[in-house]
């Protein structure tokens, strides 16, 4: 027979295996909320040093493109977080989607403003996400989640470190800012494009069943 020792110990173990009570301000969501109110931040920041001179060193400029990477990057630290302290929460999965929409969106508006890009990668990223946004509540109505996918996940990974590129061609020479950062930028932005075409069709090919009523 377990002495009551062990039985406290296989309680205690029990205790760490089961999931948490969910808290709403848990670390993964301050991480992501912070994250938010930086953004317009960032944005204000980066308009401030609208235009620069291809070739000419810019310490705001660096600043801004890192500020940038590190918003993207941040990302990946909140979902850690959540996972690492068996803290994911409703609140968090319904806060980090609009966090990266954010921090995608602000930085194609700032873009297009210099004449970095083009509107048409902004449209084709906000219809998509209007439509698969619709989709969710959709079948999220009829009790089924539409889990992030693999495409999904590629798609913001491969925009922002396009949009992350364009922001440091701003501050690099020419000689590797306009022949190796800008083609590598550009290529990872139309793969983008591809992908957030190719990720919105794969969710309404997935679950166009529960439109069918």
């Amino acid at each position: 027979m377990p002495t009551e020792q062990q039985n406290k110990q296989q309680d205690k173990e029990l205790e760490r295996k089961e999931p948490k009570p969910h808290r709403r301000w848990t670390a993964a969501n301050i991480v992501t909320v912070i994250r938010i109110f930086l953004i317009p931040v960032w944005y204000a920041v980066a308009m401030m040093n609208p235009i620069s001179v291809q070739g000419e060193f810019s310490p705001s400029l660096l600043g801004v493109a890192i500020f940038y990477i590190v918003l993207a990057l941040t990302d990946k630290l909140d979902g850690y977080l959540a996972r690492s302290r068996n803290e994911v929460t409703t609140f968090g999965k319904f806060l980090d989607p609009i966090a990266d929409k954010l921090v995608v969106v602000f930085a194609l508006v700032f873009l297009l403003q210099i004449n970095l890009t083009d509107a048409l990668l902004l449209l084709i990223v906000i219809a998509r996400e209007f439509l698969v946004a619709g989709l969710r509540m959709v079948t999220a109505s009829k009790g089924v989640v539409v889990a992030a996918s693999n495409l999904g996940k590629a798609k913001t990974f491969t925009t922002m470190a396009g949009i992350s590129g364009m922001l440091l061609v701003r501050c690099l020479p020419p000689e590797v800012g306009l022949t190796v950062v800008l083609p590598l930028s550009l290529t990872l932005l139309v793969v983008a494009m591809i992908l957030t075409l190719w990720s919105g069709i794969d969710y309404f090919v997935k679950c166009w069943k529960y439109l069918a009523d």
